[in-house]
């Protein structure tokens, strides 16, 4: 499903180098809960962000479904993420003028969806995630847990095969936390699909079925038993 050989990647800070991911070499079987853990600095969000095509490796190959992202083109990349990727993070990026329903809807109306069926899949989505009674409601009138819950409907609106979340539950407290990951694990026995989570919460990593370690921007540790 998703394959890293040999991915580097190097930022120019000034006239220094900073090496954020060192030969890093990684498959992630489909329908895998994968948690990538590690101390701030470690290339953890890097990794995810270059799976997620939200930026290049400096050198390497990364395969997802035996497409070679460092080879597309800036449009045939936009159509990957569109088509293939979910992403959720900390901070949640909701618009703040538009609705759940409209938040939700908007990366469908972008694939070219009409209204009424985009608002359509926007309120079955809100129903899964347990928000069905507050589909018009705006973002600042939505408890934190609400928002990342509309942050994830958003991310599933496409059933994209990949959920990628940046610290899912790092903007919220411990209980809200919980029922985050709670509904993360239920989503993913529903969808079947394949989920990469950066985190520092102990109690999403144990969630995972495979937890793999990131220190100095290499892979020290992948608590998984690994396939023939």
């Amino acid at each position: 499903m998703i394959e890293l050989r040999q991915v580097w990647k190097v930022f120019l800070n000034g006239r220094r180098e900073v090496v954020a991911l060192r030969g890093v070499s990684l498959s992630v079987r489909r329908g895998e809960t994968v948690a990538v853990v590690g101390p701030s600095g470690s290339g953890k969000s890097t990794l995810l962000n270059l799976i997620g095509g939200l930026d290049r490796p400096s050198r390497g190959r990364i395969l997802l479904e035996g497409r070679n992202l460092a080879e597309l083109d800036d449009d045939e990349l936009a159509l990957v993420r569109r088509e293939k990727i979910g992403f959720v993070f900390q901070f949640f990026h909701l618009l703040p003028t538009l609705t759940c329903v409209e938040n939700v809807a908007l990366p469908l109306h972008l694939r070219g969806w009409s209204r009424r069926s985009a608002e359509a899949r926007a309120r079955e989505l809100l129903a899964l995630v347990g928000l069905g009674e507050r589909l018009d409601h705006l973002p600042e009138e939505l408890s934190g847990g609400e928002r990342q819950r509309v942050a994830i409907a958003r991310a599933l609106a496409a059933n994209p095969p990949v959920l990628l979340a940046d610290e899912p539950t790092g903007n919220l407290d411990t209980r809200t936390g919980a029922e985050i990951l709670t509904l993360l694990a239920d989503l993913h026995t529903r969808l079947g699909t394949t989920m990469l989570i950066v985190t520092h919460d102990a109690q999403v990593a144990r969630a995972c079925a495979r937890v793999v370690t990131l220190r100095d921007g290499q892979i020290v540790g992948d608590s998984s038993i690994q396939g023939p």
